[in-house]
């Protein structure tokens, strides 16, 4: 069993896309994989096929179905706000402790390669104490860490990289995904990044990315 943390440096940055892509490319090479989004905002059942849940489940070949979401992502709110807003909008909190508990169970149970997917970015507040940065750590799982190509994201990708070290978390892996429209090419913010953020493979992505994309990146997978 192999498990990973896949967390990126804001929201709407490519989580999904890239945890999908690579579930594609692992079941493509008969590599047993599953995933988990175990905290989604902004969702709602009848929109499901759209949303992060139900892209993992197709990545998976899997029905989406209400109990296959449920399985999938147990903490779901339906205000797109950071968890921790939307789960106050409906008078809720995430149970934090067994958050993290179900995230060991399920890796613990796992044969293959899991894949978490987190929610927004490394500093997204979970409920009135933690952050993800706190879960990641917490469940000490190798990350991968998303980021964009758009103009500034150097900085927040060096940001989300210190606070990570910080915690003893180094990447296995860090995905640059094209932001399209952006004046900077994904290769030069890689090369920014290497120069300043140490030593990290660095994989850019394209906005049409071939199953064949995912290929740099899944060899770092155990």
């Amino acid at each position: 069993m192999s498990a990973y943390f896949v967390t990126a440096t804001g929201t709407d940055i490519g989580k999904t896309f890239v945890t999908a892509g690579l579930i594609r490319h692992l079941r493509a090479k008969s590599r047993a994989v599953s995933a988990l989004k175990p905290v989604v905002s902004g969702f709602h059942l009848e929109t499901a096929a759209a949303s992060d849940p139900g892209q993992l489940l197709s990545a998976l070949g899997e029905d989406i179905t209400p109990e296959a979401v449920a399985r999938l992502s147990p903490w779901r709110f339906g205000a797109p706000l950071s968890p921790d807003m939307a789960a106050l909008r409906e008078g809720r909190e995430i149970p934090y402790d067994e958050m993290v508990a179900f995230c060991r169970r399920a890796a613990a149970e796992t044969h293959g390669t899991l894949l978490i997917e987190g929610v927004g970015g490394v500093m997204v507040p979970l409920d009135s104490r933690h952050t993800v940065l706190d879960w990641m750590s917490d469940l000490g799982f190798p990350v991968i860490l998303i980021a964009g190509s758009y103009l500034g994201t150097i900085s927040h990708t060096l940001t989300a990289l210190s606070a990570l070290r910080q915690r003893g978390l180094v990447p296995a892996a860090m995905v640059i995904n094209d932001t399209g429209g952006s004046p900077v090419p994904p290769v030069e913010t890689a090369a920014a990044i290497r120069r300043f953020g140490g030593d990290v493979l660095i994989v850019t992505m394209a906005r049409d990315a071939a199953d064949g994309d995912f290929a740099a990146l899944a060899a770092r997978l155990a």
